[in-house]
């Protein structure tokens, strides 16, 4: 495990320090009606102009989140940083190639996902490539236990898949429909249970799999769905293209498209209970409360995409992003929202 730059350090070291001030203005922050919220004052840009994109984040708490990017090709691998509530530290993974994914479990262990069909497994001081059954980028990664694991992801070449993991190793998910395979991408997976299951990709695909059944739904767009979660009244897919964003609920029996106007392209989303958030290119950030959504005004100006979103069990909201639509996946950056 390395550890940053003492001018990164520092950067971190100041993060407290900043939030605390950011509180002062809370009271500034007034949402709008049917308009934007303004939360500016609130989102602090924690680093920026990284060698490459960050891609995913994701944490148990506050003193325990992990972020991974895409690799800079000089020769350190993909980024892999960790936070232990003090500070961030870079661990270093052996190998090469971008990660699209992290996920895991409070006291491990956590799995990172990314291209080649690269898994990788952290359990206290080991990190371990996983034996996969294919080679297409692993773009999701979700599960209920460290024994019942969802992969998803494909490439041009090799096309989409679904993959589980038992515990023992991973293989094709049964039901996946072979046309799917061959034409699309899956991007994102979640479920609100082990036994009922979202996988969402290309062309606006929607899959469901519950109680051994695989159904698709419509979701009226043809436009791809980049990430998919929820919490226990609603599912949230996004996606889009260029200035046309789509975020679409589903309530138990249909997808409805409750995109705000004038959103474009998302790229992740993160729902708590109350309250919800979702990213996209140019900085965007959307925000779910009250059974709603609205556009927020975060105060920064930024010209790389969101890729991830993620809640942390006291109510900041993290996103990390840079140039991710398109090579290269450079200019790393990550913002942090008070609670």
């Amino acid at each position: 495990m390395t550890r940053l730059t003492p001018l990164k350090a520092a950067l971190f070291a100041w993060l407290p320090v900043a939030l605390a001030l950011t509180l002062a203005l809370a009271a500034a922050c007034s949402g709008g009606g049917d308009g934007p919220i303004d939360e500016t004052g609130r989102w602090t840009v924690v680093d920026a102009g990284l060698p490459a994109a960050l891609i995913s984040i994701w944490g148990t708490g506050t003193d325990d989140i992990w972020a991974v990017g895409a690799d800079p090709k000089d020769g350190t691998g993909p980024l892999v940083f960790r936070y232990d509530g003090t500070a961030w530290s870079r661990i270093q993974t052996g190998r090469t190639g971008d990660l699209w994914w992290v996920f895991g479990f409070k006291d491990g262990p956590v799995f990172l996902g990314g291209q080649n069909g690269m898994i990788l497994r952290q359990e206290g001081d080991r990190l371990d490539l996983m034996e996969t059954p294919g080679r297409g980028t692993v773009f999701g990664i979700w599960g209920t236990a460290a024994d019942d694991l969802w992969a998803v992801g494909g490439n041009v070449s090799d096309g989409a898949f679904v993959w589980r993991y038992d515990g023992e190793r991973w293989s094709d998910a049964e039901g996946f429909p072979a046309e799917l395979a061959e034409a699309h991408s899956m991007f994102k997976v979640w479920g609100p249970s082990a036994d009922d299951v979202w996988v969402i990709g290309t062309g606006g695909v929607a899959l469901r799999f519950q109680a051994g059944q695989v159904t698709r739904t419509a979701t009226e767009t043809a436009r791809s769905l980049f990430t998919v979660h929820g919490n226990s009244d609603l599912t949230v897919a996004v996606g889009g293209s260029g200035v046309n964003g789509r975020l679409l609920e589903y309530d138990g029996d249909q997808w409805s498209d409750v995109t705000p106007e004038g959103t474009p392209h998302i790229i992740g989303v993160r729902m708590a209970e109350s309250v919800g958030y979702a990213v996209g290119v140019g900085g965007t950030v959307a925000r779910w409360e009250d059974g709603s959504w609205s556009r927020v005004e975060t105060g920064i100006t930024l010209s790389e995409a969101f890729h991830t979103v993620w809640i942390d069990p006291d109510g900041g909201v993290w996103a990390v992003g840079g140039r991710v639509v398109e090579p290269p996946l450079v200019d790393g950056v990550m913002v942090y929202r008070s609670p």
